[in-house]
């Protein structure tokens, strides 16, 4: 219910704040999690089982499932989760809150439905009588009505149940005094109570003039004030504290506006609901569950490892894949990652959650972008017309703990909660929902399909891969996308989700075998055994470049020595040598075939390069100026360091 997801709220956004490896990431209700307790429920409801007690050993054992891959160090298996897998799943839940926030839009229609007909003579007549005393058996129906009357007394008071304070005497033989409203009772409970019900009114809409359209303006009015004033920051007008300010509140500031106009407009658009009690949605519970119940079997205890497995899988890609979008290089953040101790974190909390009969919060995609989104550091812009610079993002804890805390003290805002439209919370989502999908390189190619070539960006990666691989790139994830829709809307499908979101991964390392590795580099992140791969590589090459400069230096040294005369002369004795020589070997170790070997593709693109030096002889002597002298000094230093290097391998070359 609403109070145990404030009270959620409260509790984990406080814990992760305060504890949390990375505090930016943002705990919340997600929809695979929400799909997950449904399965959950209508399975405890077909086989007649007690639901909460079995959700919380589910919650017990996630937890600790959850701790041993902290334990074991899983958590780097996060390596897998590239750019491909990441931006699927985030762009699968930035479309469900686009499409839910329409849809929660056109729900308004069955609470105040439009009157396409208003010329129409409307009858709501429905309504319950009492029955005929003479013709009904109250000693078999007495005891059932006086349970089912208590709500339509006259005065009742929900806050008190018990019947007896009433001081209400049942006469059955006169049910139709002014004790009962038989007028608020419902038709279609009439018949228990014996009543006779007229219900010719009953299914006419109940129309309320207008609420659907202003529900709908209040709805476009929030989004376009939120993206407006979001994109302030970019403005030529006010200055740039005033922009700054617009920017940072812009979510507020659309909501206040139209919250304002509802109310003076005075049209009765739905609410929002808010509790005015801290208890439990059901009366029947208090805010601790008893794992143990009569109605299910002591095997339930063990049986509910199985789909313990399926939420710890949804948990850790949920959790892992945000964590991963938030830790992004382009955030440009300065401090630690804390993947481990951010699922630490959240197994203590589901436990907790377990045993309250509370929600199971996680990082939530969307609220952490958003976060993010909120936290950025860009350069003061002093020219006119520069944009701003990107810098990081501020890395704190309190934006986080002010969350929890507040979440936690909206229940004493009752009275001001209560003025909120519905449309305008759907306008918030909505305006979460599309922000999360910029600057996604997905949507950019998606994008690229229908510009032509000439009006396409200058993206780095159209620099580097064609862009029909591009789109063969984006149709696979658009794919990718489209199955893990069907399969969250398919309600006989949805218990496997969190396997098709891991499935993702699989999917991406099958493209190795599509994409060359050059192509993935700048279409998604290398896999670890190709990026491993690549490292050993450069490691090598390294290694290579350290021998030849060693190389190059020893022969330059000797060169030196010779160059001075400080060579020993009986140290080179002219004769035969025991040791054979390997020419071959012996070329490759000096230091001009060495000079060469590194640098012959640099001279050759150079502007001193071979070709070049040639193109700028003929166009000296084209312009008259005669290069002999130069040339020959050239020859005479190239014969001068020829002779040099004769005269000190003399003795190997005539062995």
């Amino acid at each position: 219910g609403t109070m145990e997801c404030i009270l959620t709220a409260s509790i984990v956004g406080v814990l992760f704040a305060l504890f949390a490896g990375q505090p930016l990431n943002i705990l919340g209700s997600t929809g695979p999690m929400l799909v997950l307790e449904m399965i959950l429920y209508n399975f405890c409801k077909e086989q007649e089982l007690d639901f909460l007690p079995f959700r919380a050993w589910i919650g017990l054992w996630t937890a600790f499932l959850l701790l041993l891959i902290v334990a074991f160090d899983l958590s780097a298996l996060v390596r897998y989760i590239t750019r491909f897998t990441e931006e699927s799943f985030a762009c699968l839940i930035a479309v469900i809150f686009i499409a839910e926030a329409f849809k929660k839009l056109l729900g308004i229609l069955d609470e105040a439905p439009v009157n396409t007909n208003p010329e129409a003579v409307l009858n709501y007549t429905c309504e319950c009588f009492p029955p005929n005393t003479t013709s009904v058996n109250w000693t078999s129906v007495g005891t059932y009505n006086e349970t089912h009357f208590l709500p339509y007394l006259i005065g009742y008071d929900d806050s008190n149940t018990n019947l007896s304070a009433y001081n209400q005497t049942w006469n059955f033989e006169d049910l139709s005094s002014s004790f009962v409203n038989w007028s608020r009772i419902p038709a279609n409970e009439c018949a228990l109570f014996s009543g006779f019900p007229i219900t010719i009114g009953c299914d006419t809409p109940h129309y309320v003039a207008d609420a659907f359209f202003l529900s709908v303006l209040l709805f476009l009015g929030t989004f376009i004030i939120a993206t407006g004033l979001s994109n302030a920051k970019t403005s030529a007008f006010f200055p740039t504290y005033v922009r700054q300010t617009m920017s940072d509140f812009a979510v507020l500031i659309a909501i206040v506006s139209m919250v304002l106009a509802d109310y003076f407009i005075s049209v009765p658009t739905p609410k929002l609901q808010v509790p005015t009690k801290f208890k439990p949605t059901r009366d029947d519970r208090g805010w601790f569950v008893n794992p143990i119940s009569d109605k299910n079997p002591v095997w339930l205890i063990f049986a509910a490892v199985l789909p313990a497995l399926l939420a710890v899988i949804l948990i850790f890609m949920d959790q892992q894949i945000t964590a991963v979008i938030v830790n992004r290089k382009e955030n440009k953040l300065m401090k630690g990652n804390g993947y481990h101790l951010d699922m630490f974190v959240v197994a203590i909390c589901i436990a907790i959650c377990s045993l309250l009969g509370l929600p199971w919060y996680v990082a939530a995609t969307v609220s952490a972008i958003a976060h993010i989104m909120s936290l950025k550091k860009e350069s003061a812009c002093t020219a006119p017309g520069e944009r701003p610079t990107f810098l990081g993002v501020r890395e704190q804890r309190v934006t986080a703990l002010l969350v929890g805390i507040l979440s936690g003290a909206s229940v004493l805002f009752t009275t001001v909660l209560q003025f909120i439209p519905m449309a305008v919370l759907y306008g918030v989502f909505l305006y979460m929902g599309i922000a999360a999908l910029k600057g996604m390189q997905f949507v950019d190619r998606l994008l690229l399909i229908l510009k032509p070539a000439k009006y396409q960006p200058d993206y780095t990666y159209l620099r580097h891969v064609p862009i029909k691989r591009v789109h063969i790139f984006t149709a696979i994830q658009l794919v990718c996308l489209a199955v893990l829709w069907v399969i969250k809307s398919i309600k006989s499908l949805s218990i496997i989700f969190p396997i098709m979101v891991l499935g993702t991964c699989f999917v991406r390392k099958a493209m190795d075998y599509i994409f060359t590795q050059r192509e993935l580099k700048w279409l998604d992140d290398l896999m670890p055994e190709a990026a491993k791969k690549a490292k050993e590589d450069q490691n090598q090459l390294e290694d290579d470049d350290e021998e030849d400069e060693a190389l190059l230096r020893e022969n330059y040294d000797k060169l030196m020595v010779l160059g001075e005369g400080k060579f020993n002369k009986g140290n080179y004795r002219r004769g035969s040598i025991d040791t054979p020589v390997n020419i071959s070997e012996e070329m490759a170790r000096t230091g001009i075939w060495l000079q060469l070997r590194r640098d012959s593709k640099v001279q050759i693109d150079s502007d001193d390069g071979l070709h070049n030096r040639s193109k700028k002889r003929h166009h000296e002597k084209v312009n008259g100026r005669d290069s002999s002298n130069k040339d020959q000094e050239e020859t005479s230093a190239l014969n001068g360091e020829t002779k040099k290097t004769t005269f000190y391998m003399g003795d190997e070359e005539k062995a």
